[in-house]
């Protein structure tokens, strides 16, 4: 089925009947009517909050990261919010170590054939990197090459072996592969090396410019970056003709024991043993104000919530909603919460919604994949039926959606590896959207020859409510909003949020939330979590990829 306009959406709806969407029989055993909630539950609503904690990242330096002021106001926000509306509210404070890089990092090949390389384009500084200034020449340590034919082949810089003959000085490039980064950096930092370059191992979906974190107990001063196979490549071939130069620097900070914050808000009536929790994360990046990560999220549950107090709504199970802390530094409140449970009230938690980016401004519609049957890493028991019922309900409404993967990117990952249910929505962050999915959801799969992203402001500072005022391609923005029709327009302003989508994933939210409040059956059957953790096998860590 190829993409409608949204009048012919809107006749398909009504011609169903009105679409009351009640859950099947699968998910509950009474019909239950989400319509008033979810059209109670509004775009406009989320962008007014999106403009309230806009607002707050301009009056605290640009940002709402974890442990600084802005996301402190973030939360006193919400909860001011949630209080008044009738919630139990908690705080849970945690610390973490904090990461911020303070100036835009550099890599240059300096010989031979000089070459400046693009900030956040061709190499990203890995995610708590030390610092360093330093101009050497490069070494390659033990690298496949060509790769081998499936992923991890690689074990470049995984032995401190590999650095034997290393020379004290040289900056190590070296390969993805078997191990995590945080070993072959340390195992580059023992041999004496100034700086590391790690390149992707170059498979098939092994050939983009690396994220890396490093992990919060990497410890060693010197600047790690990532960089893309063909990079990578292209300097490791230059290195048999003879020496190459590099230029590496990089300006970070990592604060250790810095405090911050989950908020927990519970419906002050229903089941206490059938607990529905639905998750977003608060925290911003450092760079900027996080309007679409996690802001969307965050404001969508936010509403969510406010809309199901305003109706009155009595649910037949709990709802807790949960904004979770220092998701950026690697999922760090949301495993807190999770290993803090007692076992009894982790059983007592029947699923869990996660919410990550649902207005990318050229999104897509992702489902995760809780079956498996897309991408092999499957949730636990109960996961599929959360699946089903979000892909039932774009279908329902003329929309496509598609599969994502349980792949450790979100805060999903510490409840399902608690055995958790879980299920949840995202809309697409630094991947380019295909051709096919232009088709499907509108938009763009190129703009001037190069690819575009679903967010082309994911993790930078224009990932705001005026990215263009924030560093975006003023043209490409230009041209996504005329694209999607002004759905990219607020308040006269072309922001970083796309609220046609936005408005089909707070409907996705909403149906979701009150189906499994109201539900009288449980979606593993059981009443009570899977104590068989998800089969993961998934390389990231947040945002970030571990290994």
């Amino acid at each position: 089925m190829r993409r409608r306009t949204r009048n012919a959406t809107i006749a398909a709806v009504a011609a169903t009947a009105a679409i009351a969407l009640t859950a099947t029989s699968a998910q509950a055993a009474v019909p239950v009517n989400t319509a008033p909630l979810r059209d109670a539950v509004t775009a406009d609503g989320i962008m007014n909050h999106l403009a309230e904690l806009q607002d707050i990242a301009d009056a605290n330096g640009d940002t709402r990261a974890s442990g600084t002021p802005g996301y402190g106001a973030s939360v006193d926000y919400i909860e001011d919010l949630l209080v008044d509306a009738g919630y139990l509210v908690d705080r849970q404070t945690f610390t973490f170590n904090s990461f911020t890089e303070l100036s835009e990092p550099e890599m240059d090949r300096v010989s031979p054939d000089p070459e400046i390389y693009e900030p956040f384009v061709d190499f990203v500084t890995a995610e708590y990197s030390g610092s360093g200034d330093v101009t050497a020449p490069l070494e390659a340590v033990d690298l496949s090459l060509p790769p081998g034919s499936t992923a991890n082949t690689s074990t470049s810089g995984c032995e401190a072996s590999d650095f034997d003959g290393f020379t004290s000085g040289n900056i190590a490039l070296v390969q993805r592969g078997s191990c995590d980064f945080a070993v072959k950096a340390a195992n580059a930092a023992d041999a004496g090396a100034s700086g590391v370059i790690i390149f992707n191992e170059g498979q098939d979906g092994r050939q983009e410019t690396l994220n890396a974190t490093l992990g919060d107990a990497f410890s060693d001063d010197l600047p790690v970056v990532g960089t893309s196979f063909a990079i990578g490549d292209e300097l490791a071939t230059l290195l048999t003709s003879g020496e190459v130069v590099m230029h590496l620097m990089t300006e970070t900070l990592i604060e250790l024991g810095v405090e911050t914050q989950n908020l927990i808000a519970q419906t002050p009536t229903g089941r206490t043993d059938r607990v529905v929790m639905a998750g977003a994360h608060l925290d911003s990046v450092s760079s900027g104000p996080g309007i679409n990560d996690n802001g969307t999220g965050s404001a969508a549950i936010l509403e969510t919530a406010l809309q199901m107090a305003a109706l009155d709504i009595q649910p037949r199970n709990a709802v807790r909603f949960a904004w979770w802390g220092a998701e950026e530094a690697g999922l760090i409140g949301s495993q807190y919460y999770v290993d803090s449970l007692p076992k009894k009230e982790a059983n007592n938690i029947e699923l869990y919604l996660n919410f990550d980016m649902v207005g990318s401004p050229n999104y897509a519609n992702f489902v995760y994949d809780g079956d498996g049957d897309a991408f092999g890493i499957k949730g636990p028991s109960g996961s599929d039926d959360i699946e089903h019922l979000f892909s039932d309900f774009f279908a329902s409404i003329g929309e496509e959606s598609e599969p994502t993967e349980f792949d450790g990117r979100s805060d999903y990952d510490a409840f399902i590896s608690a055995g958790i249910p879980a299920g949840g929505l995202f809309t697409g962050a630094e991947g380019a959207k295909t051709a096919d999915q232009v088709l499907d959801y509108g938009g763009l799969s190129e703009f001037e020859g190069e690819p575009v992203s679903y967010d082309p402001c994911y993790h930078q500072a224009c990932d705001s409510l005026d990215p263009v005022a924030d560093g975006a391609d003023a043209e490409l923005y230009a041209a996504l909003n005329a694209a999607y029709g002004g759905a990219l327009e607020y308040e006269g302003v072309i922001s970083n949020v796309n609220q046609e989508g936005l408005a089909d994933m707070a409907d996705a939210i909403a149906h979701a939330v009150l189906t499994y409040a109201m539900s009288t059956s449980s979606v593993n059957g059981t009443a009570k979590a899977s104590s068989k953790a998800a089969e993961k096998a998934g390389d990231h860590l947040g945002a970030h990829l571990f290994r």
